[in-house]
């Protein structure tokens, strides 16, 4: 929790005016039983009036200052905690953006979600309590102490007891509910997980007729995590009746000494009436304490996850401006690269060597679990390779910057992905200065134009979140339009033809040859017809290139290529396929 006090920084002007309105709150308040004690002793048993109106007036005034002072700081404490969570907030979604794919793996989306939101209302709420109560409560309380020690010295002691009376009560409720708070998040992030689930797995759940398996499931979380907020409540609505215990305890002591004080000496009367209001303060302001003390473990809790996120190191570090000679023509070569997972015992890619030239089409096929999406993710690094070097325009990945490479690639992931705004904004997602022609152009290309001129308001039309208005392949077309857009030197697509029809397939591969003369293309796709027309198909197999060649070159020495082929085409188109080859 300490960690994130440097958040306050920015407010410290705040702080200050709320730490002056609190001590003038304190001041005004613990003057009124001093001077409810001269009226009594100086005004009352004397009957003097004029004492009496006079001390009465300024009581009123330093009553209207108390409560002004009290204004004024929870006034600042509640903007204070607002702009707190709101920094905190921008930090968090900043980290999460600029996090890797290594890095992303480590928490999963739900939990990210109630990172950002539940565990930083809970931080704020602390942090709003320990500007208005951390600070006011333990000035009442030291300054009530000394004012009733003043006041009745005799009858300290009633202090000491009440309060080591409520400090053991709320260390006993706070070591009950403080590992329960623990148990709570981790629930509510696999709440906000199963609730992710079933939103998004909607259509899935609904075919295969799994209502009530998942109901079930989320019934068994749900149940456990009612469980855990019942017995945290149970144990927190114990404070209240403690404290009331002690506190009437702790006046049924005030009047039954006060009384036996009386007896000796009349003019105690108002000693007693101001000390059993300091009293009352101290009791207030470790009631106050309590809460904190309570809340604090919690806030804690949320504090330590959000700190796991924002103290999380980048595994791929990036060079903050790119160091070296960039070749024009563009490129991308793989030199003996191993990868392996974190913590995996084996590599996922063996001594992957290759090079993709400008103007040409580079192919990477194999079967599922080959190792594919791994090796076309090395190249815009969302992982770093274990060994060996990747040369993106001869230039090792290593030596560029985040932004320099990435403007580099046009990256469309095997699932498409849109975002909630216009069919525009999502095509000019990677250009935001790309004109409407540009768009239109893009689209054109990506064999998307059809039907988004068939849509209500065409290029302004709205796309749900995720996409979720707009067909599979529709979504696909989109993807490849906004890489288009971008108009990068290296073209990169991870099975993202694989919704299409043979038909737009091929319309849209003869449509990008006309826009990759002097580009890098790499595709990996399942459909041997996708890539059939490659300069160079790289077979994978078990993570290690088993094949390396054309279309024709293959089907003459590659048994794996030879068995992707036969498993797609006819017996009779196979075999024509290769006498073709053989005799080529």
């Amino acid at each position: 929790m300490l960690r994130l006090f440097k958040y306050l920084k920015p407010y410290i002007l705040q702080v200050i005016i709320l730490l002056a309105s609190t001590a003038l709150q304190v001041y005004c308040t613990l003057r009124l039983p001093a001077l409810m004690a001269d009226i009594i002793n100086d005004g009352i048993v004397p009957s003097d009036m004029d004492f009496i109106w006079r001390t009465g007036l300024l009581m009123l005034g330093l009553a209207v200052l108390s409560a002004v002072g009290a204004l004024v700081s929870n006034l600042f404490a509640a903007r204070i905690g607002a702009n707190f969570s709101k920094d905190l907030r921008r930090d968090i979604f900043a980290k999460v953006i600029s996090f890797d794919l290594a890095d992303a793996k480590n928490f999963s989306t739900a939990s990210l979600i109630t990172r950002t939101t539940n565990d930083i209302n809970q931080v704020q709420q602390a942090i709003t309590m320990i500007l208005s109560m951390l600070v006011r409560a333990p000035m009442f309380c030291i300054v009530a102490l000394f004012m009733a020690f003043e006041t009745a010295p005799d009858m300290t002691w009633i202090i000491a007891v009440s309060a080591g009376a409520i400090l053991l009560s709320v260390f006993t409720i706070m070591a009950l509910v403080v590992p329960k708070f623990k148990i709570f998040q981790k629930l509510l992030d696999k709440i906000t997980l199963l609730t992710r689930e079933n939103l998004t797995g909607l259509r899935v759940i609904r075919a295969f007729n799994k209502e009530k398996y998942e109901k079930k499931k989320f019934e068994k979380t749900n149940d456990e995590m009612t469980r855990t907020i019942i017995f945290i409540e149970k144990i927190l609505n114990l404070q209240n009746p403690l404290i009331n215990i002690v506190f009437n305890g702790m006046t049924l002591l005030c009047s039954w000494v006060g009384i036996s004080l009386l007896q000796k000496d009349i003019a105690y009367l108002g000693n007693m009436a101001a000390f059993a209001q300091y009293v009352g303060q101290v009791m207030i302001s470790f009631l106050l304490l309590s809460v904190l003390f309570i809340m604090l473990p919690r806030a804690n809790v949320s504090a330590g996850r959000i700190n796991e996120v924002l103290g999380t190191k980048p595994k791929i570090h990036w060079k903050k401006q790119t160091a070296g000679n960039i070749e024009r023509t563009p490129s991308v070569e793989f030199k003996d690269v191993d990868f392996a997972y974190e913590k995996a015992e084996e590599k996922v890619l063996s001594n992957i060597s290759f090079r993709a030239e400008a103007g040409q089409t580079t192919a990477i096929v194999g079967s599922t679990g080959s190792g594919k999406s791994t090796l076309i993710n090395l190249v815009p690094r969302f992982f770093e390779a274990t060994s060996g070097q990747i040369l993106i325009n001869g230039l090792d990945i290593k030596d560029y910057s985040r932004e320099d490479l990435i403007s580099l690639i046009g990256f469309v992931p095997q699932r498409g992905m849109l975002f909630s705004g216009s069919v525009k904004e999502n095509i000019a997602f990677g250009a935001p200065r790309a004109s409407l022609d540009d768009v239109k152009n893009a689209a054109k290309i990506a064999q998307a134009a059809d039907f988004i001129e068939k849509l209500p308001k065409q290029y302004n039309y709205q796309i749900a979140q995720g996409g979720t208005n707009v067909s599979g392949g529709q979504k696909q077309r989109l993807s490849i339009a906004r890489a288009i857009c971008k108009n990068p030197s290296i073209f990169v697509f991870d099975d993202s033809f694989s919704a299409l029809d043979m038909k737009t397939d091929a319309n849209l591969r003869q449509a990008l040859t006309k826009i990759t003369k002097s580009a890098v293309t790499i595709i990996v796709a399942q459909r041997v017809s996708t890539i059939k027309n490659a300069d160079q198909i790289i077979v994978l197999d078990q993570g290690k290139v088993v094949g390396k060649g054309n279309h024709k070159e293959l089907l003459k020495s590659c048994p794996i290529y030879q068995e992707i082929v036969k498993s797609q085409i006819s017996e009779a188109e196979y075999e024509k396929e290769l006498k073709e080859a053989r005799h080529a």
